[in-house]
């Protein structure tokens, strides 16, 4: 069973644990769902790490349907889980990019290689000053090198080069946090990210531990 580290802690997950807590929770659908979703997980397994970034940005783009937050949580912001997310069948760019970086690392992809990053989308042609927050995940072969993106507005992963729609604010991973684009953490994101904390303590809950 692969081993995957969130926080300060590293164990296995309980994979298990979390399909019968959907089969609970959301019934026959979600169970079927977190079926699928170990299934893929266990197909990429033997990719290399551009192989496991389609499969995985694939699986979720195709399967979750984008919803807000109010329709889908009756919350103005709620950062779910993967298991809410498949759950649900749907979710907001939050929870996209968070499914995606924990099915990752569950891959073995390395949490150094992965940020969850918070940006500015244009909206429109590109002369628009009409701009959206939202979140995508990026990869990094490198430390240096220019991340893929990752985002569930598009089917494609496109270097950032190619996302210049994109404005980074802020990136963080379970790792560190930071700010615009520095090179260094800033700070420690379970301290300065209220609802990264929360979400981390409900999968562990859950089974991603």
């Amino acid at each position: 069973m692969l081993t995957v580290a969130i926080g300060l802690c590293s164990a296995a997950p309980d994979l298990d644990h979390m399909q019968t807590l959907a089969l609970t929770r959301y019934g026959a659908q979600g169970g079927e769902a977190v079926a699928a979703w170990r299934r893929m997980i266990n197909e990429a397994r033997e990719l290399d790490e551009a192989g496991k970034l389609a499969r995985v940005n694939t699986f979720f783009n195709r399967r979750i349907r984008f919803e807000d937050d109010i329709v889908v949580w009756k919350q103005s912001d709620y950062w779910a889980t993967p298991l809410e997310t498949l759950g649900r069948d749907a979710g907001d760019c939050e929870d996209f990019s968070i499914a995606k970086y924990m099915s990752l690392r569950l891959l073995e992809v390395p949490a150094d290689k992965l940020r969850l990053v918070y940006v500015r989308a244009r909206i429109g042609a590109a002369d628009s000053t009409i701009t959206q927050a939202h979140m995508v995940l990026s990869y990094f072969e490198t430390p240096s090198a220019e991340p893929l993106v990752l985002d569930n507005l598009i089917g494609e992963i496109r270097p950032a080069g190619r996302r210049p729609d994109l404005f980074p604010v802020f990136s963080f991973n379970n790792e560190g946090l930071w700010v615009g684009g520095t090179s260094t953490s800033s700070a420690d994101p379970t301290t300065r990210l209220s609802r990264w904390r929360d979400v981390l303590e409900r999968m562990r809950s859950e089974g991603l531990k």
